[in-house]
């Protein structure tokens, strides 16, 4: 008989984001997106976790994999960042913290669980995009996804992305994409998280599940019920 210890032995489970991340270029910047699931084992450990983290003022990273190597890695980059741009007088590169990040995966691949998007604009590339997936390559790209959900929005992304995009298509190809992600993928859920870097700076936004567009197949968004006044 399955005792009350059994059936709680996925809290044992390291936390993991399975997840969907992705990045892309538009006229002028970059758009990263995120949804907020994060499991352990087949239990949902946290709804709305934020899966893109700031290195510098310009240059973001979205993660995937082991939530504990992740987090770490990302400390340890935006440290090396922050030295690094004492040195210069200035901000870093995206280029720069992409091989940040891609040294340390590669250096510690038999270890890590970590597949990464380092994304931002400087003023020497304008707005680019580097994915590293396990195993620490790095490939700079017009746009990437990454994490579990990503296997189901690969044909999706290949067809509606185009060059030289608007700010608003550009968002509106992320979102897109990321819901479908999330209507297919078990691992991926919650909110959608969005955020723009172009030369003007960073703006940040927040997509909840009720307005996430419904893909086909999926049931409607139940309606809110209001709590009647005791």
């Amino acid at each position: 008989m399955e005792s009350r210890h059994d059936a709680a032995a996925f809290l044992d489970q390291p936390v993991s984001m399975g997840t969907t991340i992705m990045a892309a270029t538009f006229d002028g910047g970059v758009i990263l997106g995120a949804d907020s699931r994060t499991s352990t084992g087949d239990y949902i450990a946290n709804r709305v976790t934020d899966k893109i983290t700031p290195l510098s003022d310009s240059v973001y990273i979205c993660r995937s994999g082991s939530a504990a190597d992740t987090q770490n890695m990302s400390r340890y980059i935006s440290w090396f960042l922050e030295q690094h741009e004492m040195d210069l007088g200035e901000g870093p590169r995206v280029e720069t913290a992409a091989k940040l990040a891609q040294s340390m995966a590669y250096q510690n691949k038999n270890h890590l669980q970590a597949g990464l998007i380092v994304a931002g604009w400087d003023r020497v590339a304008g707005g680019s995009v580097f994915a590293i997936p396990l195993g620490g390559t790095i490939v700079n790209t017009p746009f990437s996804i990454g994490g579990s959900g990503s296997a189901y929005i690969t044909g999706l992304c290949d067809r509606l992305w185009k060059a030289n995009m608007t700010e608003e298509e550009c968002k509106a190809f992320v979102i897109k994409a990321v819901s479908h992600a999330m209507a297919r993928d078990g691992s991926s859920g919650g909110c959608i998280r969005t955020v723009i870097i172009t030369k003007d700076g960073v703006k940040r936004d927040f997509l909840p599940h009720n307005r996430i567009p419904i893909t086909h197949g999926e049931l409607p968004h139940p309606e809110p019920q209001s709590v009647a006044a005791a």
